[in-house]
């Protein structure tokens, strides 16, 4: 944190409240990289109290407007917002590789998948019908439908600084509530500008609210007697904070949070599309993904025998660098604090006795950039903190045993339970395996299984807190509430009754 005047070349970030941007007020700031050169691009405004107190103030005015439109008219903005993305897709996309530092190709991945969300609440009329059942008893009707909450709050992590806010806010909005969001301080700006497209498809002023920060905004709005709901990404320890914190304080919330997703490759496997998969899911993102494969668990020697001989050769090929440069296969990491963080667990890795079948530590790239190379450990052991912890980094560990069962056990003994993988070509060992593993998301023969906008997306165990799932339905009943109507119009009293209603 500083409030040091920065150069000319440096970016001013602000927040957006009451349908336009502002700037801070509260004095403090923090500094935004250029991951790929490691220059400073941008400095970030971190909201003090007083302007969460505004931001939920200009949501809580345009609430009861807001909360009254018809669904179908809320899906309208939703059509305009969704043709405005497109519009401005590589834009997006390129502010997203300024700031984050993946490649272009997989930020637009990663606006796509956004995208999905928003074009699911475009049926929001459908998705909020209610239930209605004539005659629950003579003369008696009884219908139920979910209404919003109010104002409701999202923080996001800095490795989608798309995706994973349009998981929330566009399901929000579409309910009829409103909303304060809280982007990483790591790469801010994108949030703005979707609040910007907001506002020019139409959505009113103090609907959808940004504000930048760091803890002291985090902690304002999970205090704020004027928000009804949080949701949460990033990691576990402050998901748990979040979740404790915003409950006690009698809001709804969803807070997901780390990972260890392993990816299991049976002695069957195709064992080039394992490799293909590993790669792709290992090192896509330079490993900042809380989908990432970060452990390979071959069943039998032989297998991870096979798996170190192809994977060596493609690790040492990864194409390493800039972003925004062409055929770029992983950019930089998204700081140089996370760059030394996933570094010292590499030198904790080959400390502990894994063997470091390929160490990234040194790799060069021109410039000053956050780059770690693709790292291959083999003989992790469940004991090793590069087993236990989430490194978020392009670190790959191998995990022998001998069976189906271990390779079980050792998944559902973790204490994170996000996603995992098998890859087999037998069916019944397919089926073993996603009927008794514990975790939220299953691929069979699929590397990152991240369901689709109208499924769900959440873990199991220390990976998710609270009791719904991201998107989807799970989205829809989490930012609304249920509301159940019993109608008689009786013709003529009938008497009171001292007995509980039953069936007449």
């Amino acid at each position: 944190m500083q409030t040091i005047q920065p150069p000319a070349a440096v970016t001013e970030i602000g927040h957006y409240v009451g349908g336009k941007r502002i700037a801070g007020t509260s004095g403090k700031s923090g500094d935004v990289f250029n991951p790929a050169t490691g220059e400073r691009s941008g400095r970030v405004a971190f909201a003090g109290v007083a302007e969460v107190d505004a931001a939920v103030a200009a949501a809580t005015a345009a609430f009861p407007a807001w909360s009254d439109l018809p669904p179908a008219r809320r899906a309208t903005v939703m059509f305009r917002f969704r043709e405005l993305i497109l519009r401005d897709a590589d834009r997006l996309a390129g502010l997203i590789t300024a700031e984050h530092g993946k490649t272009f190709s997989d930020a637009q991945g990663e606006l796509a998948r956004g995208l999905e969300i928003v074009e699911f609440v475009c049926g929001i009329p459908h998705l909020l019908k209610g239930e209605m059942t004539e005659q629950v008893s003579t003369g008696v009707d009884s219908h139920a439908r979910r209404q919003p909450l109010g104002v409701c709050a999202g923080i996001s992590p800095f490795n989608f600084p798309a995706m994973v806010p349009m998981w929330m806010f566009p399901v929000a909005l579409a309910c009829g509530n409103t909303f304060v969001m809280k982007p990483s301080e790591k790469d801010p700006s994108l949030a703005l500008e979707l609040a910007a497209l907001l506002t020019e498809a139409g959505l009113p002023a103090g609907v959808f609210n940004v504000v930048n920060g760091d803890k002291v905004a985090v902690d304002a709005l999970l205090a704020h007697p004027g928000i009804s709901a949080i949701s949460f990404v990033g990691s576990t320890p402050i998901a748990e904070y979040v979740y404790k914190t915003g409950t006690g304080a009698g809001k709804r919330v969803q807070a997901l949070g780390g990972a260890k997703n392993h990816l299991v490759v049976m002695p069957d496997a195709d064992l080039d599309s394992a490799v293909d998969a590993l790669m792709g899911s290992a090192f896509g993102s330079a490993g900042e993904r809380c989908m990432a494969i970060s452990i390979a668990v071959a069943v039998g020697d032989e297998v991870a025998d096979a798996l170190i001989e192809r994977l060596r050769p493609k690790i040492n090929a990864l194409k390493i660098g800039s972003g925004i440069d062409d055929g770029v296969e992983m950019g930089p990491l998204v700081t140089g604090v996370h760059r030394d963080k996933v570094k010292s667990y590499i030198e904790i890795g080959i400390k502990e006795g894994a063997t470091a079948v390929l160490d990234g530590r040194d790799i060069k790239i021109k410039g000053d950039g956050f780059f770690v190379g693709g790292t291959l450990f083999d003989g992790v052991k469940p004991e090793m903190r590069v087993y236990r912890e989430e490194i978020f980094g392009p670190v790959l560990g191998i995990v022998r045993v001998t069976s189906l069962d271990e390779a079980l056990r050792l998944i559902n003994e973790h204490e994170f339970g996000n996603g995992t993988s098998i890859f087999t070509r037998d069916g019944g060992t397919a089926r073993t395996f996603d009927r008794n593993v514990q975790a939220g998301m299953v691929g069979i023969n699929v590397p990152i299984p991240v369901p689709m906008a109208f499924h769900s997306f959440g873990g199991w165990k220390r990976s998710i807190f609270g009791d719904h799932a991201m998107h989807g339905m799970e989205g829809v009943r989490f930012y609304t509430r249920l509301k159940t109507t019993t109608t008689r119009w009786p013709k003529a009293a009938t008497g009171a009754e001292y007995i509980f209603p039953t069936v007449k």
